[in-house]
């Protein structure tokens, strides 16, 4: 399908650049610095050759090139107005310029006409848009939504929404062996009472195109509507949503260069024309009348409420030009190289001549997205520690839970590139993961050695203190990451009888545990675990600011100054910082009830 469609894809610029990665690379200013080295992250120093920051995020979001970040200046510095609603001449250039960037977007997508471009927030937005609007007025109790079980939340939870409404029945479309939709189990549960089938171009996770081509056909034969989750298929391949035929097709500009907030709904324009509006107020109306009945604005207006987010509708056209202006067939082929050589690596990584990742399906993914998990190592450690070294990769479940449960596992880690990536970045990463594997022996080794000099000096001096000393000679976050992994070697791990629902942290990462245990004289004692080691040094870290204390001397603790000693809160990431913070107040409620 992706040689098909390369032929039309990025058609805008009848003269397309030859792509070179590291000319391509040049133009995305918080990977490349102005003076071509790389920018720093977590205060970590040049390690040799080694870049300061790579990024392996771009499935959750993509770096932007200076032409779309000088294209936000330039609104509010030039053509700031609102658009549609005036006559002078500085709204006519918004206008203008907004809905130039529309007419990108059909060319870009190969829709029919400019009204079936709905600007929306995002791909979750516009799912939520037609399941509320079209869902209201098609679906009745028994019909029935079909939903690929490898869906993204955006496109479960909207549709569950409705069915709860409605009365509609969801069916979950199993995966084939390799990762992909079912055919034979998605024309089973195929029937006349299937009316709405919406299915990811494909996985975030898996990263394997689904057969797109075919479901919307079958769908057809049954008379049902198709909706398409385009946002992580956009940014890697063609897509022209008239030789596809499926109605609907979503995807966000953040995902492919463009701005955040900003996304796109595609949609037939009879179905767009039928469909009531999702929101009421401005832009969206013809005539509002409290004695006689309002009516409603024109397509595409009206599904777009309000006042829009102009600058990044414009920014987002620059973003639709830069990449447009580069050979497709060229980056795809480029990305597919970066795919290969990445995954080979994984495939070959070895401790102790043992392999250690696990793909959590076999073969090589379409577009760059490789989802793996390691040997006996929590996914958390492995991205915190990664972290530690410049490293940006995400872990977790990826918003995709019920994926994760089918698969039987909690969650694993993502690696998802672009086309300025390079494979000096993969070589670092592969050296950093190594590394960090092989580390964990050395720790296991080291806390052995230290256990019994801590536990003595804790009976002579306070806890805080011996943890403020270790940190205060630490200098980067490399070496406090690897002191808080020393750290969670000394936690005594809480009996499984003791990990429940009643005793979890709610809004930890990770799974977390807290029991506590107050003596006759009011002083408590708490006892934690995590199934990560990283949140486990962290417990280490919080349990000695509170163990042993009375309720009054836990709420008079100062904590937020105890992080800031340890310089630790502006290194971790706001999950990871609201987890701490969770298990705080989780003491401190403990402390009030008593």
């Amino acid at each position: 399908m992706i040689k098909l469609l390369c032929l039309c894809f990025y058609n805008i610029n009848s003269q397309m650049k030859s792509f070179k990665p590291e000319i391509f690379r040049q133009q995305f200013p918080l990977v490349v610095n102005n003076d071509g080295t790389t920018l720093p992250v977590n205060g970590i120093s040049q390690i040799g050759s080694s870049p300061l920051l790579v990024y392996f995020d771009n499935g959750a979001t993509t770096q932007k090139p200076h032409c779309v970040i000088d294209s936000y200046h330039t609104f509010y510095q030039a053509d700031n107005a609102n658009v549609h609603r005036a006559s002078h001449a500085l709204s006519a250039r918004a206008t203008t310029a907004f809905e130039h960037a529309r007419n990108t977007v059909k060319t870009f997508i190969n829709a029919k006409s400019n009204k079936e471009i709905i600007w929306t927030k995002g791909t979750t937005e516009g799912i939520n848009l037609i399941a509320m609007s079209l869902g209201r007025k098609i679906l009745k109790s028994g019909d029935e939504i079909i939903l690929a079980l490898s869906e993204h939340h955006a496109n479960i939870v909207p549709w569950q929404l409705i069915a709860e409404q409605t009365g509609a029945v969801i069916k979950t479309v199993t995966l084939d062996a390799m990762g992909r939709v079912d055919m034979l189990v998605f024309q089973q549960l195929l029937n006349c009472k299937t009316k709405v089938i919406c299915c990811a171009h494909l996985s975030n996770v898996i990263g394997k195109i689904n057969p797109i081509n075919e479901l919307i056909k079958k769908a057809k034969s049954v008379g049902a509507i198709t909706v398409i989750d385009g946002a992580q298929a956009v940014a890697h391949f063609p897509i022209d949503v008239q030789s596809l035929d499926c109605d609907f097709y979503a995807f966000s500009a953040h995902k492919m260069y463009g701005p955040t907030g900003l996304g796109v709904l595609y949609g037939k324009q009879s179905l767009l024309d039928n469909m009531p509006p999702y929101q009421g107020g401005g832009e969206m109306i013809k005539q509002v009348s409290f004695n006689t009945p309002t009516t409603f604005n024109s397509l595409p207006f009206k599904f777009e409420a309000g006042t829009p987010n102009i600058a990044g509708v414009i920014a987002f056209n620059k973003a639709i030009e830069f990449i447009s202006a580069y050979d497709a067939k060229q980056i795809h082929g480029y990305e597919k190289q970066l795919t290969i050589y990445c995954y080979q690596a994984l495939q070959n990584l070895k401790v102790s001549s043992k392999k250690v990742v696990e793909f959590i399906v076999p073969g090589l993914p379409d577009i760059p997205v490789i989802c793996f998990t390691l040997n006996d190592h929590h996914n958390h450690d492995i991205a915190t520690a990664l972290d530690s070294y410049g490293i940006a990769i995400r872990s977790g479940h990826h918003c995709a839970m019920p994926l994760m449960e089918y698969l039987n596992i909690s969650g694993c880690l993502r690696i998802s590139l672009a086309a300025y990536n390079t494979f000096e970045e993969i070589d670092y990463f592969i050296a950093c993961l190594t590394k960090i594997l092989w580390q964990e022996n050395e720790i296991s080794l080291a806390c052995t050695n230290k256990n019994e000099n801590i536990d003595q000096n804790v009976k002579n001096v306070q806890a805080t203190t011996i943890i403020m000393t270790q940190f205060a000679a630490i200098k980067g976050w490399d070496s406090r990451h690897r002191q808080i992994m020393l750290l969670g070697k000394q936690l005594n791990r809480l009996d499984k009888n003791y990990r429940n629902a009643q005793t979890l942290i709610s809004g930890c990462e990770s799974l977390a545990w807290l029991i506590a245990q107050k003596n006759n004289h009011n002083v408590f004692h708490f006892q934690a675990d995590s199934d990560a080691k990283i949140i486990r040094g962290l417990l280490v870290i919080v349990l000695a600011a509170f163990n042993d204390k009375t309720a009054a001397q836990i709420q008079a603790f100062d904590i937020e100054n105890y992080f800031k000693s340890l310089g630790l809160i502006q290194h971790l990431s706001p999950s990871r910082g609201s987890g701490i913070l969770a298990i705080v107040e989780k003491i401190t409620g403990i402390t009030q009830e008593y």
